[in-house]
């Protein structure tokens, strides 16, 4: 291959890595101008406190947010008490959401709250300590690249056991990897729903993925022998 055919060859290459590139980013762009105009809608439809809006949301979202109050609290009875009180907050409270941020983002937001109103009142084990600092905030890198323990657990065993190994970790390590994993909110609208520094989330799930791991592989070596009936 001569040298003007060479130089043709990468021309080419790069004007489709550039008309891809342009693609996906008009793509991301669309996506975004939708998601804001979807937020837009709920925000509007909030505040006109419109019934329908209300139902479609908890028909949306029902799942999501047991499953989030299940995973903070531990108790079926009592998160779908929360559950029940996530949405009347909802109803009443509709003005105050602004389209801004996403919905879901607002309703863990609420969910939250209410948890550790309850957490307050009662024994069991408190989110407060969720507000408050103490985590070791030292920069660290996170690698993300390779699957994560919770990613390769769920690849091979079933929600139960998830929900098992999940529930034995601490409730600050817990609800960042519910929220990142389970829900797939970014490290920032965790930050929103925790109220807690970007570091504080990103030491929560570093800690968190670290306590998970030796949980993952006692299980994972355990179910073979169990089994075989060893």
């Amino acid at each position: 291959m001569d040298h003007s055919t060479k130089k043709r060859v990468f021309s080419d290459r790069k004007i489709v890595s550039d008309t891809v590139q342009t693609g996906s980013m008009t793509l991301a762009a669309a996506q975004a101008a939708q998601v804001q105009s979807e937020n837009a809608a709920i925000a509007h439809g909030l505040k006109r406190q419109n019934p329908e809006l209300l139902d479609h949301l908890i028909e949306l979202y029902q799942h999501r947010l047991l499953r989030y109050l299940l995973f903070l609290t531990g108790k079926r009875e009592v998160a779908e008490d929360l559950f029940q009180e996530t949405w009347m907050r909802v109803l009443l409270r509709g003005a105050q959401y602004n389209g801004k941020a996403r919905f879901d983002t607002w309703l863990f937001t609420i969910a939250r709250n209410l948890v550790i109103d309850l957490s307050r009142k009662r024994t069991m084990a408190s989110l407060d300590e969720m507000s408050e600092g103490g985590e070791d905030e030292r920069p660290f890198e996170i690698a993300m690249s390779a699957p994560s323990p919770l990613d390769q657990f769920q690849s091979r065993e079933d929600c139960a056991e998830v929900g098992e190994v999940l529930l034995k970790l601490e409730p600050t390590y817990r609800e960042v990897l519910v929220l990142r994993f389970y829900e797939e909110l970014s490290l920032e609208e965790i930050a929103t729903v925790t109220r807690a520094p970007l570091s504080t989330v990103k030491s929560r799930l570093y800690r968190g993925l670290a306590a998970l791991k030796p949980q993952v592989e006692q299980i994972r070596t355990a179910r073979p022998l169990a089994e075989a009936g060893v």
